[in-house]
């Protein structure tokens, strides 16, 4: 009998803030039908709307019923491509989304747990992500943003509706360089370098069950 089909979905944020561009969006779409053995991705923008972008993940698991799904976004500032630890219960923004929304102090779903942890192998992606020449670490925050929201919206959609073997995260990427050309001093990374971090973030996922016990912590 052949081996079951894998769908594995990405998601990337629509342009905000006056940006004509999203990274995550640029890297992902990039990515759609894109094959890893059994495994084929499915790209799905999501908007960078509190709510919307949650409604929008949930449609496309029931769709897709994937067994991986890795939720992207944007960390203007940042260096490295960033898997990130863990997802709170919190909306907190410091601006309006594309819908002018700006929650403050608000959870994400009322009376659900204060956190919950990624299942990815986020040590093991960055480990082979730095093997690769790419500039990677481990992320304790995903801030207070449609980013955290969406994927504290993933991780108690996979805690609450489980499907056997379904695993999730969130991972931010830097500007691309035409971003950070309007930002003297911003880090950025090339797009032909996110969609290669992205393959070898999917290609790890799929192959690493159980996270490896490495160092990734942070003083602050």
């Amino acid at each position: 009998m052949a081996a079951k089909p894998i769908n594995v979905l990405l998601t990337g944020f629509d342009a905000f803030e006056q940006e004509a561009i999203n990274p995550s969006w640029e890297a992902v779409h990039a990515l759609d039908g894109w094959k890893s053995g059994r495994a084929t991705v499915h790209a799905r923008q999501v908007p960078c709307v509190f709510g919307d972008a949650i409604d929008v993940l949930v449609r496309a698991m029931d769709e897709l019923q994937p067994q991986l799904v890795l939720c992207i976004g944007q960390a203007g500032g940042r260096a490295e491509f960033t898997p990130e630890r863990i997802a709170i219960n919190i909306d907190d923004a410091r601006t309006a989304d594309n819908k002018g929304r700006e929650p403050i102090d608000v959870p994400v779903v009322p009376g659900a747990p204060a956190a919950y942890f990624s299942t990815l192998p986020i040590k093991a992606m960055v480990r082979d992500l730095r093997a690769a020449g790419v500039p990677a670490s481990v992320s304790n925050s995903a801030g207070t943003f449609v980013c955290n929201h969406i994927f504290y919206g993933l991780m108690h959609r996979i805690a609450t509706h489980p499907v056997p073997g379904q695993r999730g995260g969130f991972i931010h990427i830097p500007y691309l360089p035409e971003q950070a050309a309007r930002f003297p001093g911003a880090p950025s990374m090339s797009l032909e370098t996110m969609v290669k971090a992205l393959r070898i973030a999917v290609t790890t996922a799929l192959a690493v069950k159980h996270d490896i016990a490495e160092t990734g912590g942070q003083l602050h």
